[in-house]
């Protein structure tokens, strides 16, 4: 029994750590280097994270500055980063690449924040599946006569707590990245 709700847990910690890694990635009107964790550059023929080619560093609020290590790799970046759905056109001199990242609009502040909902919700609905089949192994062990009947309930409660627990977690992670998206 320990071993499920043991699993269980694990698997709910690694759904909120999923959802705070996917919120880096939500852009908000201010430079982050997580935006470009999920663009990939052609490196002689290997797709390759662009912060395994370059030093990428914030010079100002607005600012994200990409200097790559080897000068001959700015143009594929630069290329990787416009085709990308960042929606942020970079600029280069050849040894530097910048992108200024604009301001949000009341509009789109709006948007991502239905977004972001959006995603916390379906993480949401992840960790009750998880508690469903926790429930489900429970409940089996019970009837191969593993644990008891006692065992069960206090299996169901303490899954069902878990559950609790990780869904709050969910919704302060969602309400730190709503005030995040909402302040101008």
């Amino acid at each position: 029994m320990k071993e499920v709700l043991k699993n269980a847990e694990e698997r709910m910690e690694k759904s909120a750590a999923n959802l705070e890694h996917t919120y880096a990635g939500v852009r908000v009107g201010r430079a982050n280097p997580a935006v470009l964790d999920k663009v990939k550059v052609d490196y002689y023929g290997a797709p390759t994270a662009i912060n395994q080619l370059a030093a990428v560093s914030v010079a100002e609020a607005r600012v994200l500055v990409i200097q790559p290590w080897d000068a001959s790799v700015c143009r594929a970046i630069e290329k990787a980063i416009q085709a990308s759905d960042i929606g942020i056109n970079p600029q280069s001199d050849g040894k530097v690449i910048r992108m200024t990242f604009p301001q949000l609009t009341e509009e789109r502040r709006k948007e991502l924040v239905k977004e972001v909902s959006k995603m916390a919700e379906e993480t949401k609905i992840t960790v009750r599946s998880i508690r469903r089949d926790a429930i489900e192994k429970l409940k089996a062990m019970e009837k191969k006569a593993e644990i008891s009947e006692d065992d069960l309930k206090k299996g169901e409660k303490k899954t069902q707590d878990l559950t609790d627990k990780y869904c709050k977690e969910i919704d302060s992670i969602f309400e730190k990245k709503q005030k995040e998206i909402m302040e101008i």
